[in-house]
């Protein structure tokens, strides 16, 4: 690992320093057009301004371009006479007549003014569209939803088309779960060892989300549903400019944000900084049911609980980027980002047991007190090379993070009527990770206007998890471990990849294909039982994708990709949780990958005021985690307060994952954005599926007897999300989001239909330097999993609500950067949207 390092050290450094003149032949040769676009007023750089250059001898040969984020355009002609523009919407055009250029020419500085009479015809120039889409992904911008406002990533996912988040955070892309979350490209500590730690990541540190649903090769190939990318908040422009965030709402939820940017001619810092603190009630309720053997009726258990979480954290992200050369072809870039938060946690749980005929037996109260501790830091250096030729680029990374979990409970159960106090329980689970990563890119684009595009790479990812679980009694505060319940475990992740992949465009059509290669190397050790296991092995991940442009406004593309699924965290952690004494989770470090065929077909349409996005998707996989409930054999005994002789007796049972057989997957989506009028935008997006799992399950039970269950199981569900964003009188915006997510079975499970809303209101102030927001969400507290499970001699009836309905006012403050300039900077042409090979 060390030489690994030393090697990409040498390497950037290299490439940092070396800089190889370029041959001039005879032939005349393109000069360069070069120059800066500013508003004269205020001095800010103005991107998307647009350079026009008009052949005078030829008048119908026009060519130009835009300028970047720091309102400099760089533009190759052959030489001639010119009639020079430059042009921005609301501003007066600065115009050269006849110019003669013979040789690369700097036009400097072109400072706008505003066109004031313009300007009063123009309230809005435009606004960046909440989603964008691509050729193989789609793009969220998060800065255009208000219900997000004071929220996390999970509520800004939970938005997202083709992307639910279920009540306990867990994340799914299509209705599946193995989704793969990056954060600026790249695997990160950030994204935490749980659910837990997208929740504590504010939504305003987020620039935009990018959806891929069928990755190319040039991704990484874990997560059989696709890739999510979370962009992080990095503004560009010049000057310093910024925004300060307050929010606070109820339940008790506050907190500020500070985004800070400084940009010059050679280097740009940026920051943005966020303190929350939040109380997030919740509640679960089991109705349970007992069989004997004969299938009648034994006895009973009602168990309610209800949480209470609390946590303030803080998360920073500071960058520093510096320009290597004038035209800014050339840059380092160097990351921080901090996160800490803390954590009191509270889980009160009441028991109420019964017998055969519904008589009450037995109460009991089990409480969970749990303070945990997370904290996570990561570095990362990016070296970029832009060269001569358009889209040829070059890129290096390296990354290091590490993150710590520690949650230590302490759990205290009594025997209602006679107050008989059970032994007190403690459990601290001590949870790590180191991750490295090591990265190379090379696009080389080729051919007649730059049509063919080449490209290669590398990635090493580098993660040890190490999992420290106590579980024990407490006596006199001197905890005693229990062996069978504690153990250490320790994960290591080490995978190699490179992959390539080629891609044209010949007129109407594209293709773009390419093969990935993942070298793995799994070690997984259970210290205190001396368990050690290693899985070694090599995988290859082709790729396909087609193109077809009908016209400007309509596409089609049709895609093939390979994809995995590896375990890892709480999926292969053998330690039950202990929340509830007869109803655990436990992890199973057996699990092997999980592999995926993903084939998907889609259509693009843009009319005037609707873009209408369809797709056919079809996924088959092997070796699909599966969650079953067993019982362990293993029964709560309670002392009876009537009856010491016959004490209360709870089946013990335990939910785990497995590599149940095949999965199928077959549905379609569509997407669709309306804008009727100004101000005005509706979305709807629905997602249909069949799904087929096919796996039979053979174990042994705690009587000694095999057992073999048939897990077939046939779901057809489905799920949508209706966005609706239009204006109120008094310049007020509103917006309201509606999902509904379908009845959806598995092996052992009906969970049924969740409806959940959510609503905004918002409006600019001070001049439009200022926004004022009110989100609520889950207007109507209906967010909540309601399921059925049935195994061998149980019948459980639940409920679970993660979180209840949540109010949230924020003010937003913006210094040197107008409601009106932010909306210039963010206006874009359909360009985006076109086919393209994007990386």
């Amino acid at each position: 690992m060390k030489k690994l390092l030393l090697s990409f050290l040498l390497l950037t450094t290299f490439l940092t320093i070396a800089q190889r003149p370029q041959r001039q032949g005879s032939r005349p040769s393109p000069i360069k057009i070069t120059g800066n676009v500013i508003d004269k007023d205020t001095g800010q750089s103005l991107e998307y301004a647009t350079l026009v250059l008009q052949r005078v001898g030829n008048p119908e040969k026009i060519t130009g371009g835009i300028t970047d984020e720091s309102g400099r355009f760089d533009i190759e002609i052959f030489p001639g006479v010119f009639n020079i523009r430059v042009e921005y919407i609301t501003y007066k055009t600065y115009e050269l007549k006849s110019q003669t250029l013979r040789t690369s020419t700097d036009l400097g500085t072109i400072e706008l003014t505003i066109d004031v009479e313009q300007l009063e015809d123009v309230e809005v120039v435009g606004e960046r569209t909440t989603v964008e889409l691509r050729l193989d992904k789609k793009v969220y911008n998060v800065g255009s939803d208000l219900t997000v406002k004071g929220g996390s990533v999970t509520d800004v996912l939970d938005n997202v088309p083709s992307v639910t988040v279920d009540v306990e955070g867990n994340i799914s892309l299509r209705g599946n779960e193995s989704v793969r979350i990056l954060i600026n490209g790249k695997p990160s500590a950030l994204s935490g060892l749980s659910p837990d730690a997208l929740q504590q990541l504010p939504a305003d540190a987020i620039e935009k989300v990018e959806v891929i649903t069928n990755p190319s090769a040039r991704y990484d190939a874990e997560g059989t549903a696709g890739i999510l990318n979370i962009i992080l908040r990095q503004n560009k422009t010049a000057g310093l400019n910024g925004s300060i965030n307050a929010f606070a709402g109820y339940p008790d939820n506050f907190g500020s944000a500070l985004s800070l940017n400084l940009r010059r001619d050679r280097f740009n810092i940026f920051t943005t900084t966020t303190y929350r603190y939040r109380n997030a009630p919740g509640n679960a309720q089991f109705l349970q049911e007992n069989f004997d053997a004969n299938e009648n009726t034994e006895s009973f258990q009602d168990e309610f609980r209800e949480y209470q979480r609390e946590d303030d954290g803080i998360n920073t992200n500071i960058g520093f980027e510096i320009f290597l050369d004038e035209d800014t072809q050339s840059s380092i870039t160097n990351s921080f980002v901090y996160r800490r938060s803390n954590g009191d946690n509270t889980v009160d749980v009441d028991f109420f047991n019964f017998d055969a005929l519904r008589n009450p037996t037995i109460e009991r109260n089990r409480f969970t007190n749990e303070n945990e501790f997370d904290e996570n830091i990561q570095y990362s250096v990016n070296y970029q090379k832009k060269f001569k030729r358009d889209g040829k680029l070059l890129t290096a990374d390296y990354q290091y993070s590490k993150g710590l979990d520690i949650e230590n409970s302490v759990i205290r159960e009594v025997v209602l009527g006679d107050n008989i106090q059970l032994p007190t329980e403690q459990t601290i689970n001590d949870e790590s990770q180191i991750n490295q990563l090591a990265q190379f890119d090379y696009v080389h684009p080729f051919g007649k206007d730059n049509e063919s595009q080449f490209e290669v790479g590398y990635r090493g990812t580098f993660n040890t998890f190490t999992t420290d679980f106590v579980f024990g009694i407490l006596d006199d505060d001197i905890l005693n471990p229990d062996p069978d319940f504690s153990n250490e475990l320790i994960y290591k992740e080490y995978v190699n990849a490179a992959y390539a992949q080629l891609g044209t465009k010949i007129d109407k059509f594209s293709i773009l294909g390419g093969m990935r290669m993942e070298a793995s190397d799994i070690g997984i050790a259970l210290v205190n039982t001396n368990d050690v296991s290693e899985k070694d092995y090599i995988d290859w991940f082709p790729s396909l994708f087609f193109g077809y442009e009908l016209s400007e406004y309509e596409q089609f593309t049709v895609s093939y990709s390979k994809r995995l699924r590896r375990p890892r965290s709480r999926f292969i952690n053998p330690f039950p949780s202990r929340s509830s004494n007869t109803n655990l989770f436990q992890g199973n470090p057996n699990l092997d990958p999980t592999y995926t065929n993903v084939f998907d077909l889609g259509y693009i349409k843009r009319w005037d005021k609707i873009t209408l996005t369809t797709s056919g998707y079809y996924n088959r996989s092997t070796g699909v985690f599966q969650f079953i409930t067993q019982e362990t054999g293993d029964f709560v005994e309670i002392e009876n307060p009537d009856d010491a002789a016959n004490p209360i007796i709870v089946p013990i049972q335990v939910r785990t994952p497995i590599n149940l057989a095949t999965d199928t997957r077959f549905g379609g989506e569509l997407t669709t954005t309306y804008t009727p009028k100004k101000d005005w935008r509706l979305t709807l997006n629905l997602n249909l599926f069949q799904q087929q799992l096919r796996g039979n399950f053979t174990f042994t039970n705690f009587l000694g007897e095999q057992v073999s269950q048939n897990f077939d199981a046939d779901n057809f569900t489905w799920f949508s999300r209706l966005s609706a964003k239009i204006p109120f009188p008094g310049k007020i915006d509103f917006q309201t989001n509606a999902l509904y997510r379908g009845r959806r079975v598995d092996a052992q499970n009906v969970n049924k239909g969740i409806l959940s809303t959510n609503l905004a209101l918002s409006k600019d102030i001070v001049k439009d330097k200022a926004t004022l927001s009110l989100n609520v969400s889950d207007v109507f507290n209906s967010r909540k999993r309601i399921t059925e499970t049935r195994t061998e001699n149980v019948l459980t009836d639940s409920e679970f609500q993660f979180r209840e309905r949540q109010l949230t006012l924020s003010f937003l403050y913006r210094f040197n950067q107008t409601q009106n300039e932010r909306n210039r900077r963010e206006g874009r042409g359909r360009g985006d949207e076109d086919m393209e090979f994007d990386g």
